[in-house]
């Protein structure tokens, strides 16, 4: 009866105070009040055991209370919590960013850890549009992306998130007006054709003296649609981007640090951009943190002008406890067989997920590493399929018209099986007909 009351009570609290994501006041939607989490399974204040099939939006690759982060963060937490980074460093930032340098074996060698996704979006943005107002070359400060992207809620990194189906139309006339053409084409393994590039190449030779940089996420469009693309269309890019004098940025928030199947999404490609956001995966989702880094060039030209600094700095920049609890996630990550792992996921999530092809209200099902997607004619509607896949002992959080799952590396086949089992029976039952 207490645990009832004490839940109660934590509900209570909650619609009263509580300003959920992408919600309203009062929350429209059901909330599940968590009591703790451990490996791959978050645990309800009612005791009920969900297997978590998001990996805390994309982050905890490693799943929950993993005893090497903890250990990092203790032994951190006894040294310092925070110190301010202006003027002052601390071996744990420094050693994160030397590591970040050699994981992506490319040019990147200057790192600014910042806050969050959003933020490094930010930064990458103000190095883009910085470097050309050091050159003298104010008039290229346009941003080029492509439709179906997404890169943060934040001002700027709205601006190049898509402007039709993304979730910030309502701030059209108040964010940047950026440059968008088609999205990537085509989907990832399908026969590639000069043709899907068209667009793209077009619109960079004629707008390139006003174009600072073309962003965009790498193979996998997150959040803007979960859609995978042909990798050949980055290596067009990177050719025509050097071509037209107009710098590349990837967005890896969501990619980085094994997602996809490769390291980096970039990997798939085999280029590199001038500018990379990192985030989420970065700490193993035990706290916030990200990183911009970008090449000597971009970050010479920026401290050797006029006003001879990159104008940004956060308060909380390189916090020690993210810092150190980032280095052991990479390194539990690179001691793991994690790509064997994902390529498991990847035949599982294949193979469990085929009885939706096809099926009405289903429009396409898709995998690619870590990640499976149900894309369905219609919008989910959560009220009715939220709770469904708690009752199945799972959380998911689907989203438009999107059922997806990106599971801890670490789960198991069983677990997997649970996912995939509750989001057939949930689509079948709610979704389809």
């Amino acid at each position: 009866m207490l645990r009832r009351e004490l839940t109660d009570d934590l509900l209570a609290a909650d619609a009263r105070y509580l300003w959920h994501p992408y919600a309203g006041m009062p929350n429209a939607l059901p909330v599940f009040p968590v009591d703790r989490a451990e490996g791959v399974r978050l645990t309800l204040t009612d005791g009920q055991e969900l297997v978590d099939g998001m990996s805390s939006w994309w982050a905890a690759i490693h799943g929950y209370n993993h005893p090497d982060l903890n250990g990092a963060i203790t032994r951190q937490l006894e040294r310092m919590a925070h110190v301010m980074f202006g003027g002052l460093t601390h071996q744990p930032a420094a050693d994160l960013a030397e590591r970040l340098v050699a994981l992506t074996g490319a040019d990147l060698d200057k790192v600014f850890l910042c806050d969050s996704g959003s933020v490094s979006v930010e930064v990458a943005i103000k190095m883009a549009v910085q470097y050309w107002s050091c050159l003298g070359k104010g008039a290229k400060n346009k941003l080029l992306t492509v439709r179906g992207g997404y890169h943060g809620d934040t001002l700027a990194a709205m601006s190049v998130c898509d402007p039709v189906t993304g979730m910030h139309g309502l701030f059209s006339g108040v964010v940047p007006e950026q440059i968008f053409v088609a999205r990537p084409e085509p989907s990832f393994g399908a026969p590639w054709n000069d043709e899907h590039f068209t667009e793209m190449r077009e619109c960079v030779e004629r707008r390139s003296s006003e174009i600072a940089a073309v962003i965009l996420e790498p193979v996998v469009q997150g959040a803007g649609g979960m859609r995978f693309y042909a990798p050949e269309y980055l290596r067009q890019l990177r050719r025509l981007c050097d071509e037209q004098d107009v710098l590349l940025i990837f967005d890896e928030i969501a990619t980085g640090f094994g997602r996809s199947g490769e390291l980096f999404a970039a990997v798939h490609a085999e280029v590199w951009p001038d500018i990379l956001c990192l985030g989420k995966a970065l700490t193993g989702g035990y706290m916030t943190l990200a990183a911009t880094l970008a090449t000597t060039r971009v970050s010479e030209t920026i401290s050797s002008n006029e006003p001879n600094a990159f104008m940004h700095g956060p308060t909380f920049m390189a916090n020690p406890l993210a810092c150190a609890v980032a280095l052991a996630s990479i390194d539990a990550l690179l001691l793991s067989p994690w790509k064997k792992r994902v390529h498991a996921i990847e035949s599982q999530l294949k193979d469990e997920l085929s009885p939706l092809v096809g099926a009405d209200g289903v429009e396409d099902v898709r995998t690619l590493g870590a990640i499976g997607v149900v894309e369905l004619s219609q919008p989910v509607d959560m009220l009715v399929t939220q709770p469904a896949f708690v009752d199945r002992g799972v959380w998911l959080r689907p989203f438009g018209k999107l059922v997806y799952t990106m599971p801890p590396f670490v789960i198991e086949p069983a677990d997997l099986r649970q996912v995939t089992s509750a989001i057939v029976e949930v689509v079948e039952k709610h979704c389809c007909g």
